[in-house]
């Protein structure tokens, strides 16, 4: 990244030439131009998954993550139900809607979660799609750079463990214990939320889980 330059006058020496002198970026400006990386970053990579030709989707979109490009918090779970792949939009619906309230509750800025899915393929059958599109979370894991990664349910913590990250650790299925995944990420694993919304004691494993991600990010350095 090239810093910003400005012209600078040599003192005490009165005819001669200017010359460029760098002044460092500020925090903003950095901040700034890492946000539109990810942002040109994500954009590609949702092009390329609209031109994928793996998938047996037919003329059906594929279901891209949304939120924050530069979220603190990632929430993954495995497949998209009927509503998200209808809009192409990860947890559009019921699961967004309670996310929503569960963050509110929570007090966590809903601006600082982006949330995806590990088959962005809308087919009828997950084991459809191709384990080369499910592995392109990889990238998006990469280009958000979460500080901590919820992962929601058995099928979504599968894929989790077999990406090829630096350092990547081993992910227990422990729900509600924030677990290290990269010497630069945590992970929280929970239940999968589309199976938690109709049965209470469901509801209620879910949120016990969740609920520590609260805590977590309570406890977030302001910085």
């Amino acid at each position: 990244m090239q810093e910003p330059q400005v012209l600078m006058h040599g003192q005490g020496q009165a005819g001669r030439t200017s010359k460029w002198m760098q002044v460092p970026a500020t925090d903003d400006e950095i901040r700034e131009k890492y946000l539109e990386r990810a942002i040109r970053e994500l954009n590609h990579l949702s092009r390329e998954l609209k031109d994928c030709q793996h998938c047996p989707r037919g003329q059906l979109m594929p279901v891209l993550g949304s939120g924050h490009p530069q979220a603190d918090i990632m929430l993954v779970k495995y497949t998209a139900r009927p509503s998200e792949i209808e809009e192409g939009v990860a947890f559009y619906g019921r699961s967004g809607n309670a996310l929503m309230k569960s963050l509110k509750r929570l007090n966590i800025d809903p601006l600082a979660v982006y949330g995806t899915v590990c088959v962005k393929c809308p087919v009828l059958d997950p084991v459809m799609a191709d384990p080369e599109c499910v592995s392109r979370i990889t990238e998006e894991l990469t280009i958000v750079a979460p500080k901590i990664i919820v992962v929601m349910g058995r099928d979504a913590l599968s894929v989790i463990n077999e990406l090829d990250l630096p350092a990547r650790r081993e992910l227990a299925e422990q729900p509600g214990a924030i677990q290290r995944f990269t010497p630069s990420c945590e992970a929280l694993y929970v239940p999968n939320i589309d199976d938690s919304l109709d049965e209470e004691s469901a509801k209620r494993a879910f949120w016990t889980a969740f609920k520590v991600l609260g805590e977590w990010w309570s406890d977030l350095p302001p910085y």
